[in-house]
């Protein structure tokens, strides 16, 4: 019987794929990537346009809760932060960073009481240098975060600020999404620390995730 692996990708219109032609998103190739005989994934797409930190903590654990199997190992994808770092109309981020940060602790606390082994994604450069400065602050605090809990973390922004694919195509389009080769390079950037992520899943016995089942079934 193939071996069920379920990964929840949480996060705003970058986890959304928003701008890609092919549909696919940095999430969508990375799970088209690992599909091979034996292994049953089910990768969940579960971004949302112009969500922050905060709309994603407010909403990630009954969307887990719904999806979760009955069998097979669960394990979530957590990117935001560039909807935090947006103006919002009065010169201020929509969510401060230590807010932001907050939350991710937040997240990673419950996931980790949970048993649900998290991979944090940094939030990428848009077109606009403002926000771009804000990104690359709250980057490094986010990746502190990540740290600080034991949880994996890609920082992206650094690699994509001086790739022309990327920047190309955001400026090309709305000013914030990339195509599909822009959305190739983020994936291209992920896909390290998501093999290692899915061989350690591969790995477990499932016991963690009977555990992940019952406290999210008691939250509900």
């Amino acid at each position: 019987m193939p071996q069920r692996l379920t990964v929840l990708f949480f996060g705003d219109s970058f986890v959304a794929g928003v701008g890609d032609p092919t549909g696919l998103g940095w999430t969508g190739r990375l799970v088209a990537g690992s599909r091979r005989p034996g292994l049953d994934l089910t990768g969940y797409p579960l971004g949302i346009r112009r969500n922050t930190s905060a709309d994603v903590l407010a909403r990630w654990e009954a969307e887990t809760a719904a999806r979760l199997p009955d069998t097979g190992t669960t394990r979530l994808v957590v990117s935001f932060g560039v909807n935090d770092s947006t103006d919002d109309g009065a010169g201020r981020p929509r969510v401060e960073a230590a807010e932001s940060v907050a939350n991710l602790r937040t997240l990673l606390t419950r996931a980790e009481t949970l048993g649900l082994p998290t991979l944090v994604v940094g939030p990428p450069p848009i077109a606009d240098p403002r926000t771009n400065h804000r990104v690359l602050g709250l980057d490094a605090l986010l990746a502190d975060e990540a740290r600080a809990h034991g949880v994996p973390v890609v920082p992206v922004v650094h690699d994509l600020l001086p790739d022309e694919t990327w920047l190309s195509e955001v400026r090309a389009g709305d000013g914030a999404h990339p195509g599909a080769r822009g959305y190739a390079a983020l994936a291209a950037l992920v896909r390290p620390s998501w093999d290692t992520f899915l061989a350690d899943a591969l790995g477990d016995q499932g016991a963690s995730d009977h555990a992940a089942a019952d406290g999210l079934t008691g939250a509900r």
